[in-house]
């Protein structure tokens, strides 16, 4: 796992740069950050409900967060 796309995610949705988001969402090798960006871009353009925009948006931070550490406990374990 790279945890730069981790770190490009986080960046890229605090300064709301959709398009690199979309970007990294399609050349991730990581298919659940690349499923969780799916549906955060999805809600934020077709929700109308903000509270499932919210929802998806934190499910997004919740997988960042649980990634960026399990891969850092990795990279420490080995190197």
């Amino acid at each position: 796992m790279n945890i730069t796309d981790y770190d490009r995610a986080l960046y890229y949705t605090h300064r709301s740069e959709w398009d690199n988001l979309l970007i990294l969402m399609v050349r991730t090798k990581d298919h659940f950050l690349s499923k969780k960006i799916e549906h955060f871009l999805h809600a934020y353009q077709f929700e109308h409900d903000y509270t499932i925009i919210q929802n998806k948006l934190y499910a997004l931070f919740r997988y960042l967060d649980h990634a960026a550490s399990v891969t850092t406990n990795d990279i420490s374990m080995f190197g």
